[in-house]
Order: structure tokens, then sequence, then C-alpha cells
């Protein structure tokens, strides 16, 4: 159980540390609107996490061999949202630059369940998040990766990546309170969309 428990653990932080798109824009959201939407992203992320982790558990090589003829289709459609977002990101915060209004606002901001399901469905679009999580549980088929030693594995996965995602809220916010001064928040708004730009390209030729 306490194996079960730590590899979940490092699992999680492994898959959730490296700095990619999704927390790119996890940051900036947050530095743009509040702690509390950030932190509703950052569960959609770590959500998505654990449901990988879940499904690695349940379904190992076959579900690697299910997702491997989507893999592509998949990972352009992560290109092609992320670089909207970033386009979206720019747009608005010239737009109401140049009107005289706060570029970290917005018209609309979106709402805690939304910020949700969108940061949930663009990590669900990565294929490689289930392949490294059903490489590390068919490494661990020696340890009986069923019963509670699954549940915890995928608990341990999920609750490492939480907290990591919910740090990265936390500094978004924390940045989007420091930099109070229009042009400021219009470089971080910039900065942050030409960041996942560049990540999106990336990716797509990964």
């Amino acid at each position: 159980m306490i194996e079960a428990l730590v590899a979940g653990l490092l699992a999680g932080y492994g898959i959730a540390m490296p700095v990619g798109a999704v927390a790119t824009y996890l940051v900036a959201l947050s530095a743009r609107t509040s702690l509390r939407i950030g932190a509703a992203a950052a569960l959609g992320v770590a959500a998505a996490d654990g449901l990988y982790a879940l499904l690695a558990v349940l379904g190992g090589a076959a579900l690697t061999d299910l997702l491997r003829p989507i893999a592509e289709p998949l990972r352009w459609a992560s290109v092609l949202i992320l670089v909207g977002l970033a386009i979206r990101t720019a747009y608005a915060a010239v737009r109401r630059f140049r009107d005289g209004q706060d570029p970290a606002s917005t018209a609309s901001p979106p709402r805690p369940g939304r910020a949700f399901l969108l940061l949930l469905g663009i990590t669900m679009l990565n294929p490689t998040t289930v392949v490294y999580f059903s490489a590390l549980v068919l490494a661990r088929s020696s340890t009986a990766a069923t019963g509670w030693s699954a549940i915890v594995f995928v608990l341990a996965a999920f609750l490492a990546s939480a907290s990591w995602q919910l740090v990265l809220a936390t500094g978004g916010s924390l940045l989007g309170r420091l930099l109070t001064g229009p042009r400021g928040r219009l470089a971080t708004a910039l900065a942050s969309a030409a960041l996942i730009t560049g990540l999106a390209i990336s990716l797509a030729f990964s």
C-alpha cells in the first residue's frame, strides 16, 4: 500500500511539474481573473491526470494501443485550441488596453465550472499522459496494480497533480496582484500568449 502511495505521488508530480502550454495558460488565467477561477482550472488539470491514471490502471497496454491511431489528431486538436487561446488572450488584452481598461480583466470572465471543464478538456487532449501512466503501471505489474493498491495509486497521482497545479494557480494570482499597472498587465498577457503559441508550435513538430 505504501509502495502504491509513493508510486502514485511520484507519477503525479512527474507528469504535472514540467512546465508546458497548459501550465502556462493556467498561470496566465489565474493572473487575469482570480485565485478562485484559477483553482477551479487547476483541479480540471488534476482531474484529467487522475482520470488518465485510472484508465492506465484499468487498461494498461490495451488502452495505449487503442489511443495510438488517434494520437496524431488529438495532438493537432490540442495545438489548435492552444493557439486559439493565445490569440484570444492577446487580442482581448490589446483591445482593452486601447480602450483604457484593465488588460487583465475580461468582459465575461469564465466561471469556475467553465474554467474547470476548459482545462480538463485541454489536458485530456494530450494522449502522452495516458501513455506515461500506462508505462508506469506496466512497470509496476509485479506489485499488483489492482484492488486497493490501484485505488491508492490513482488517488495519490490525482492529489500530487492537484497540489502542484494549485501552486501554479496561486503563483499566477499573486503575479496578477503585483502587476497593477495597465502596461505591466498588457506585457504579461502578451508574453503568456507568445509563450503558449511557442509551446503549441513545439508540440506540433514534436
